[in-house]
């Protein structure tokens, strides 16, 4: 592979949440951050000069506005938000335990209409990020499958991550087709361990990916804290170890994961075209963007890499 440095060449759209996070320690709160899964990573990307466009809804409300101010100061397009003039902005509680893992309650207030704004520009090889319950909403998911749609015509590199937790394992066998349909659109599909135990009630993951993931993707990326990283690609199975570290706070990590994964991509200019045929260093150069990026936001109470960082490391 060679290093491509024009990262501008190319773009990332992503599509939704965002909230603010309001984060505790032992009852008392440390910090307000913007947040949503896909934001995170997408922050992480614009400060490392990744021409961005992101698909979400804020309140006409202060909260929303400052949001949409600190989108514009990372390097997100805001074209494609949809400032709703009823309801009121997302909030989200995180309370960190004692290993600084997140326990989240939500406050959402959301009009009728959602996600009025026209499809992105996306051009053959741009990557198209998107996951979480967002995803699997049925509110949106009209949208939702336009979206995808409209990325997999245009050659977009479509990057899937489930991010289902705990609070969603009861609605699995429910939201399971809309899963799959999901997985079909993918190119990658990347989430923990404990995505795919609330979602099969597995904890083998390559017995998940024979079972249920193969057959719509053929890319699938694991993460298990410090037990590393493994990568499922056809009959091959590959483990990436990964450093020990004392979290800060965990809030970000996966997403930030997601977004190293994404700069390798870029970074090492690979192609939809190249993504069969890989081999394991190839990999293991963009698995450790990722590790990278996860490393660095697990040190603070932010939800993305800090500007310093992501200056020295482009």
């Amino acid at each position: 592979m060679k290093t491509n440095k024009k990262l501008t060449m190319r773009k990332v759209i992503g599509i939704g949440e965002t909230i603010l996070d309001i984060i505790f320690r032992d009852n008392q709160p440390q910090k307000a951050v913007p947040g949503g899964s896909v934001f995170n990573g997408l922050v992480s990307l614009g400060r490392l000069g990744v021409p961005i466009s992101f698909i979400s809804e804020i309140g006409n409300d202060q909260v929303g506005a400052m949001i949409r101010k600190f989108m514009q100061e990372n390097n997100i397009s805001t074209d494609y938000i949809d400032t709703f003039p009823d309801g009121k902005s997302p909030l989200s509680l995180a309370f960190l335990d004692e290993n600084n893992n997140a326990n989240y309650l939500f406050y959402k207030d959301y009009p009728n209409q959602r996600l009025k704004v026209p499809l992105p520009t996306i051009r053959e090889d741009d990557i198209f990020i998107f996951g979480s319950y967002y995803s699997l909403n049925p509110v949106l998911r009209a949208r939702t499958l336009e979206f995808l749609q409209y990325a997999q015509e245009r050659k977009a590199i479509i990057y899937y991550d489930p991010n289902f937790r705990k609070a969603h394992a009861h609605e699995a066998i429910m939201l399971l087709p809309t899963v799959l349909e999901n997985f079909e659109f993918a190119n990658i599909v990347r989430g923990s361990d404990e995505d795919f135990l609330n979602l099969f009630n597995d904890t083998d993951m390559l017995h998940v990916y024979k079972e249920h993931i193969q057959f719509y993707c053929e890319t699938f990326i694991t993460t298990h804290g410090e037990a590393g990283v493994n990568l499922f690609k056809g009959e091959e199975t590959f483990h990436f170890e990964v450093s020990s570290l004392t979290p800060v706070s965990t809030i970000g990590a996966g997403d930030n994961f997601n977004a190293g994964i994404i700069y390798g991509l870029l970074k090492y200019n690979i192609r939809k075209r190249d993504l069969p045929t890989l081999s394991k260093s190839d990999w293991k150069k963009i698995i450790t963007c990722g590790t990278d990026l996860a490393s660095e936001v697990c040190k603070t109470y932010d939800n993305y890499i800090s500007r310093d960082f992501a200056s020295l490391y482009m």
